[in-house]
């Protein structure tokens, strides 16, 4: 393994699926940023100007020793703060489904970035189908990994949900990208197909 790859493997699969989108030397606002290890990457490997808004402050705290600059915050209120296409990308990478209105979210996001790259659980995947109509009860998976009564996930959707969604919002979808359950981008990009088989949808949107 060299040094490239040693890093790589320092990040999800699915980041690094992020990371590929991002042009070097870019400017980067990392939106609910966890540990801050997208962000490191990007900055490391990317040479991004990256920055970053954590809710938590074990989040925050664990960014910010990795010396990278990131502040605690809302960022359904505090992004409100950011002038009008000051980045090249807003990532919103599995924390859209945690938003009190992801539409607004939307819309903020490419407010403030000339492009976003947005990720998050497919709740059409057959498997979360399959265990709402066996079982009957909410799924617990990699992907969705927490219990119905402690989830901060407060708005699941499908892959055609977020579809749908851009194309009422007027929201050009630049990229498309249905990721398996180990991470991989997925070799097809039918509809149908990704709603069903994919366990995340990756989306990178402009305005039109």
């Amino acid at each position: 393994m060299n040094a490239q790859e040693a890093r790589a493997s320092d990040i999800r699969v699915d980041l690094l699926e992020i990371a590929r989108i991002i042009t070097p030397g870019s400017t980067v606002l990392d939106v609910g940023c966890g540990d801050g290890s997208l962000l490191d990457y990007l900055v490391r490997e990317r040479q991004v100007d990256g920055r970053g808004i954590e809710l938590s402050a074990q989040g925050v705290n664990s960014s910010i020793a990795k010396g990278l600059s990131v502040v605690q915050g809302n960022a359904e209120e505090d992004i409100d703060f950011y002038p009008d296409q000051s980045f090249d990308y807003v990532i919103l990478s599995q924390t859209l489904q945690a938003m009190k209105r992801p539409d607004r979210m939307l819309e903020q996001l490419l407010r403030v970035g000339r492009k976003a790259i947005v990720s998050f659980p497919n709740f059409g995947h057959w498997k979360v189908r399959l265990n709402l109509g066996l079982l009957g009860t909410m799924p617990v998976n990699r992907t969705l990994d927490h219990p119905w009564y402690s989830t901060p996930n407060i708005h699941f959707c499908t892959i055609r949900d977020f579809v749908n969604l851009c194309k009422q919002m007027d929201i050009h979808i630049e990229t498309t990208m249905a990721i398996d359950a180990r991470g991989h981008r997925m070799s097809f990009a039918n509809l149908f197909l990704a709603n069903f088989l994919a366990t995340q949808g990756m989306y990178v949107i402009t305005r039109k």
